[in-house]
């Protein structure tokens, strides 16, 4: 199972570890989660093809306004709804999609570079 390392200058949560049972943050194992750079929560994602928003009010609700949202979409990459991105870009918050496992490094790497981001990873068996 991939660890990750909390390199010296991440504040805020950080995803340790991927296993089958889902991502290790700060010692809590979470099988889906919301992350900003305060806090990480359960989370419990309805199907990425309904997926809305309102869904990522937790995440988006952060002062300032995240840059943009990492998106992991379970096990394999599969594009965000049209609909959620066009509800994001009226915010002017973009977004990056990638496979859950992606999102959890993305997220390590550009939290080490302190930007101000929000994600929202689903698990590895969502469809």
């Amino acid at each position: 199972m991939p660890r990750f390392e909390r390199g010296g200058g991440i504040e805020g949560p950080v995803i340790e570890r991927l296993s089958g049972s889902g991502f290790t943050v700060d010692g809590g194992v979470y099988e889906a989660l919301l992350l900003t750079p305060r806090l990480a929560q359960a989370w419990t994602p309805a199907a990425l093809a309904e997926l809305t928003i309102e869904a990522l009010e937790p995440v988006l609700a952060i002062e300032p306004a995240p840059e943009f949202l990492i998106l992991g979409t379970g096990k394999t990459y599969r594009p965000a709804p049209r609909a959620l991105i066009e509800a994001l870009e009226g915010r002017g918050i973009g977004i990056e999609v990638m496979d859950s496992r992606a999102a959890a490094r993305t997220w390590g790497l550009l939290r080490g570079e302190q930007r101000w981001i929000a994600a929202a990873i689903m698990p590895f068996g969502q469809v």
